[in-house]
C-alpha cells in the first residue's frame, strides 16, 4: 500500500495534538510559567532595573518568549520517549504508513503547541501594559524568528526523547536552555555584568536573539543582531536535524 507523507503526518500529528491538550500540566509548564517569571520580574525586581527608556515589561519580554519556548519543548522530548518506551513507534512502524511521518508529527505538534503558549503570554502581557508600535513585517519578522528557534530546539529534544535512558533524563536537557536566558540580555543590559560572565552573555545565541526581537519591537535599527540570530537558529537547526536523524535511524533499524 502506498504510504502519503504529508497525510500519515496530518493524522499522527492529530494524536499528539489531542494528548497536549488533555494533559493540564503542559498547559502549566509551558504557559503559566513563563506567565509567573514574568509577573515576578516586572512588578517586583523591575523598579530596580534600569531599561532606559523602554518600559520594563516591552524589556523583558522578548527573554519571556524564549523561555516560554524551551519549556515547551521539554514536553516534546517527554513525549517521544514514552512513545518509545511504549511500543508505539514498534506498532506505527508495523503499518503501511511514512516512518518518517511518525517523527514530524511530533516536532509539528512541538510548532503547534508552542504557538498557543506563546499567544497567550503575549495577551498577558499585553494585560501587563506591553505596547509596540511594530509593523505587520516587525511582527512576522518577530513570528519568523521564534518559529525557526522553536524548530531548532525542538530538533534538539528529538535527539533527547530517543537517546535518553528515563522519563527524567527526556526532558531534563531544557533545564539549561530555560536558565540561559538568565544569562543573557533578556532580564538585563549585559554591560552591567561582570566582564566573564558578559563576554559570556554576549557571544551565546540568546542575546542576539532578544536584542533582534527587542529592536522590532521597539522600532530600532535592528543591525547585525538579526542576522546573528537567524544564523545561530539555522546553525543548532542544522545540527539538531542531522543528528536527530541519525539517532532515529539507529532506533528503527
Amino acid at each position: 500500500m502506498t504510504t502519503h507523507l504529508l497525510g500519515d503526518t496530518a493524522v499522527l500529528t492529530g494524536r499528539t495534538m489531542r494528548h497536549v491538550t488533555r494533559s493540564f500540566d503542559t498547559i502549566i509548564t509551558t504557559a503559566v510559567t513563563p506567565i509567573a517569571i514574568m509577573l515576578l520580574f516586572v512588578y517586583v525586581f523591575g523598579g530596580a532595573i534600569e531599561s532606559g527608556s523602554v518600559a520594563y515589561v516591552d524589556y523583558l519580554l522578548p527573554g519571556i518568549l524564549l523561555i516560554t519556548i524551551a519549556s515547551g519543548i521539554s514536553y516534546t522530548a517527554y513525549r517521544l520517549f514514552e512513545d518509545m518506551r511504549g511500543g508505539i513507534f514498534e506498532r506505527f512502524h508495523s503499518l503501511p504508513i511514512a516512518r518518517s511521518g511518525v517523527l514530524w508529527a511530533h516536532v509539528l505538534t512541538s510548532l503547534l503547541a508552542n504557538v498557543i503558549s506563546l499567544v497567550v503570554v503575549v495577551g498577558v502581557a499585553l494585560l501587563m501594559g506591553f505596547r509596540t508600535g511594530a509593523s505587520v513585517a516587525a511582527w512576522l519578522a518577530v513570528a519568523g524568528i521564534l518559529l525557526l528557534f522553536t524548530l531548532a530546539l525542538t530538533w534538539l529534544a528529538v535527539i533527547a526523547g530517543l537517546t535518553a535512558k528515563t522519563v527524567d533524563g527526556a526532558s531534563a536537557f531544557a533545564y539549561p536552555l530555560i536558565f540561559l536566558p538568565f544569562i543573557s540580555s533578556a532580564f538585563v543590559p549585559t554591560d552591567t555584568m561582570p566582564g566573564p560572565v558578559r563576554a559570556f552573555a554576549e557571544h551565546q545565541p540568546v542575546t542576539s536573539i532578544t536584542n533582534a526581537i527587542r529592536n522590532l519591537f521597539t522600532e530600532q535599527p535592528v543591525g547585525n543582531d538579526i542576522w546573528t540570530a537567524l544564523g545561530w537558529c539555522a546553525g543548532i537547526l542544522t545540527v539538531g536535524y542531522v543528528l536527530a536523524n541519525i539517532a532515529y535511524r539507529r532506533k528503527i533499524s
